[in-house]
């Protein structure tokens, strides 16, 4: 009898990470990935083959026959930039995650710790700092994926009032290495090195390193209050910034065109259009230029100060990223 903790959307980059994390504190993990999917090879672990949107399915993956300490941090979701509606994105995000919840209070497990967003909460003026909110209603936000993941953190802290030890971490832009994945900043760094990338938008958001994201979850495991949440963000950089710190940390040519956001959302619709004919995630789609001019001024002072959260400089989360993408062979 001792701390299991079980750990949905194992095989993702965020998932995946926190897994990564748990095994070098020498944790016990029972890990969810989809039957298709591959996990760590060289974690030591329990693998289960599941998903999340067939709650059935979930028994095993939630059985308790030691009477172990149960730690749920369900990270499984769907991220998407699309602009149109897309069931999957509804399923995994909204219908997931509630089986996940009700999964939790039937099987009467220690602690859920729900990885949300930073989407999920409502936009303030531009120059306003953005902290937690306690009302997620997703009429307040713009998009699927936001609306989604507002009704799934709702969800969430509506069953801490039913008895369930849950609290919520809001992500801002996941970036880093050990993505084996299409993320979107693994694939405008990929673009960059392949010299796709003839030109960028303006524009800007908050980009998190992984890693830090996946030791602040770990930290609101062991020290996060039930029916709260907490930002885990790092800071507000532009495309230009980002673009040039990858110009000089690999030596490749630096990107000199810059779109006016005006201007990428007169072509964005067919650029999606485009990218989805060739079954390849875009880059710039409606919703992610709508995101890219958005107040992105996040602050993560209450993780800092109730967690311990730690944030990376983005040089080197970038260093690292074209590092493992290098030893990859992927650039």
């Amino acid at each position: 009898m001792g701390k299991l903790y079980l750990v949905t959307g194992a095989a993702g980059h965020l998932g995946s990470t926190v897994v990564r994390t748990l095994c070098e504190r020498g944790e016990r993990i029972r890990a969810l990935v989809l039957p298709e999917e591959k996990c760590l090879p060289d974690a030591e672990m329990e693998i289960f083959r599941g998903d999340v949107c067939d709650k059935a399915g979930l028994n095993d993956f939630f059985g308790n026959p030691g009477g172990d300490e149960l730690v749920v941090i369900h990270c499984a979701g769907v991220v998407s930039i699309a602009t149109g509606y897309n069931k999957n994105v509804y399923d995994v995000n909204v219908t997931g995650t509630k089986n996940i919840v009700d999964m939790c209070l039937e099987n009467n497990v220690s602690r859920l710790v729900y990885v949300s967003s930073v989407h999920a909460i409502p936009e303030k003026p531009d120059g306003e700092c953005i902290t937690e909110v306690t009302e997620f209603d997703p009429g307040s936000v713009m998009g699927q994926y936001a609306k989604t993941k507002t009704e799934a953190t709702a969800y969430v802290l509506d069953a801490v009032k039913r008895g369930l030890n849950a609290s919520v971490v809001h992500p801002s832009g996941i970036s880093g290495p050990y993505d084996s994945g299409r993320g979107h900043l693994t694939t405008l760094v990929t673009d960059f090195c392949r010299k796709r990338l003839t030109a960028a938008v303006n524009g800007g958001y908050d980009f998190v390193d992984v890693r830090d994201v996946a030791q602040g979850i770990i930290s609101c495991c062991e020290k996060g209050r039930a029916g709260e949440c907490y930002i885990l963000s790092n800071r507000y950089l532009t495309v230009r910034e980002l673009l040039n710190l990858l110009h000089e940390i690999t030596g490749l040519r630096a990107i000199k065109t810059y779109l006016p956001l005006w201007f990428a959302k007169l072509t964005a619709p067919l650029a999606e259009m485009y990218y989805k004919l060739r079954r390849q995630p875009p880059l710039f789609t409606p919703y992610s230029l709508y995101t890219l001019g958005s107040n992105a001024n996040f602050s993560h002072a209450k993780a800092t100060a109730e967690l311990g959260y730690k944030t990376t400089d983005i040089r080197k989360t970038l260093s690292d990223t074209f590092e493992w993408l290098k030893k990859n062979k992927r650039v």
